[in-house]
């Protein structure tokens, strides 16, 4: 009976979602007016004169593009307990995260945003199993490896990580089926609660899991350890992986020899300011996101080079272009206006509007003027690994300026689970690749300017290490792919 609901409600999504797909800039444009009418009373309304915008230059020129120092100001009044700064009354909720220059970070969530959290991942799942026809995951039991549900509140409002918060709003129709028990979803040790995770799920009939790759790949190697057998013998059952946050393809090879059989893959766009895209089609190609625009978001996109370079020419969804990386900029139904929340995407199809996450404009390598981004690590990486036997758990790459002997160069910092017989011949196979992807690299290669790409090779479990010495080990925390830095690579231990 479950499963014929199921497929029904997904039917009857399907045909209300392609309202808005057949009509994008429709919808945008009145997502835009929506949200501006509904604050014109705000403090922030009032002081970006929302009641004289008209048009979506006006609104331009009387918003800035903003990050989260530019909002802070607005965000700490929300905080502190007053009324109507950013979006009418007060938020049901502040999304805590991790900040770079402002320590902790506040984002707010609304009621309505909450709404559009939780529609848009049941909407990927009930999409998936449409698509699929693999109607039998939706009977077994799902798992999401989380943060802590248990929330503390300040001047009304309750804080918790973006997992935590929706662990609050599983739909009715999936609610028996969740994974692991409440009790143990608070435990806020990591270890010990993969530990009791496994306790409680071996055995059980498990057909969907979800969760941040890295966080996952832990959770799946201490089964095997444990149980002497690779996922596909302990859950049979086990069909669908869903993950959003960073790119699978790094850990596609692991996850592949962990499983020990084919499974399928949802990948998701989730953020703590909202829930951006989902995949929508399911070929061999690598998966591209459906930009969601029924979610009461506005977007707006400032190409890559473009913010890099000082300018912040802002375009809406109709002027965007076919893979041109960009900055995606977001106001939203929880008060977030103009915020430039950092990722970055490129378009593969304006029709309908589909995506990929080519990563942070904060985690780009240009300590030589290169631009490499987060995307064209991934790539060059996967490439190289390709019919090779060679298996990556966890890497990061940083530069090296000043060098004890010859020229500057980058520094690939891979831990292993296979290794390469011969490191020289792999790390000139993925400075070939990374050549291919980035002219300006090639350039500086070619040039003479910096050497090479070089190889170091980290300790089993050395980024584990460090993500916990920081005190990032497990929930939504990913190790950045990249940065302008030594900062984490010079915490990491090396063979």
């Amino acid at each position: 009976m479950k499963t014929l609901i199921a497929i029904l409600f997904a039917h009857f999504i399907r045909k209300k979602n392609q309202n808005w797909i057949n009509n994008p800039i429709k919808y945008q444009k009145n997502t835009l007016s929506k949200l501006i009418s509904k604050s014109i009373k705000t403090e922030f309304g009032k002081d970006h004169g929302f009641d004289k915008i008209n048009s979506y230059e006006v609104f331009k020129q009387n918003v800035p593009a903003r990050d989260y120092e530019g909002l802070k100001k607005y965000i700490d009044k929300v905080v502190n307990g007053e009324k109507n700064i950013l979006w009418p009354g007060k938020p049901l909720y502040f999304a805590k995260t991790s900040g770079t220059t402002s320590g902790a970070k506040f984002i707010p969530i609304t009621q309505g945003s909450i709404k559009t959290h939780i529609r848009s991942a049941r909407d990927a799942l009930l999409n998936y199993f449409l698509k699929s026809k693999n109607y039998k995951a939706i009977s077994g039991k799902h798992m999401f490896l989380q943060g802590s549900p248990e929330l503390t509140k300040k001047n009304g409002v309750f804080i918790g990580r973006l997992s935590g918060i929706s662990a609050h709003y599983v739909p009715k129709l999936f609610l028996q089926n969740r994974m692991p028990s409440w009790k143990t979803n608070c435990i806020e040790d990591w270890e010990e609660k993969v530990e009791k995770i496994i306790q409680e799920t071996v055995g059980e009939k498990m057909t969907i899991i979800a969760g941040i790759p890295s966080w996952v790949q832990m959770y799946f190697e201490k089964i095997v350890q444990i149980q002497k057998a690779k996922i596909n013998k302990v859950f049979p059952e086990l069909s669908l992986y869903v993950y959003g946050g960073v790119s699978y393809e790094p850990y596609k090879t692991m996850f592949e020899r962990l499983f020990g059989k084919k499974i399928d893959t949802l990948a998701t766009f989730p953020a703590s300011e909202g829930f951006f895209g989902y995949q929508d089609e399911f070929t061999d190609k690598d998966p591209e996101l459906l930009l969601l625009l029924n979610n009461d978001i506005f977007y707006e996109f400032i190409k890559t080079e473009d913010f890099l370079n000082g300018k912040e020419k802002r375009v809406s969804l109709e002027s965007v272009e076919l893979d041109v990386n960009y900055l995606l900029i977001i106001s939203t139904s929880a008060g977030l206006w103009a915020y430039n929340i950092g990722d970055t995407v490129k378009f593969t199809s304006l029709n309908p509007y589909r995506i990929i996450v080519t990563g942070r404009i904060k985690q780009f390598l240009s300590a030589f003027g290169e631009h490499v981004i987060a995307e064209e690590v991934e790539k060059a990486l996967s490439q190289t690994l390709n019919n090779s036997d060679v298996v990556v758990k966890e890497f990061t790459v940083a530069p090296q300026i000043n060098p004890k002997e010859g020229l500057p160069h980058h520094e690939w910092y891979l831990e292993f689970e296979t290794p390469p017989e011969n490191i020289k011949a792999f790390s000139i196979e993925l400075d070939r690749q990374l050549r291919k992807l980035n002219i300006y690299y090639d350039d500086l290669v070619s040039g003479g300017i910096i050497k090479p790409l070089i190889i170091k090779r980290t300790k089993q479990d050395g980024f584990k290490s460090y993500m916990r010495s920081v005190g990032k080990l497990g929930g939504q925390n990913k190790v950045p792919r990249l940065s302008n830095d030594r900062k984490i690579v010079d915490q990491l231990t090396l063979y």
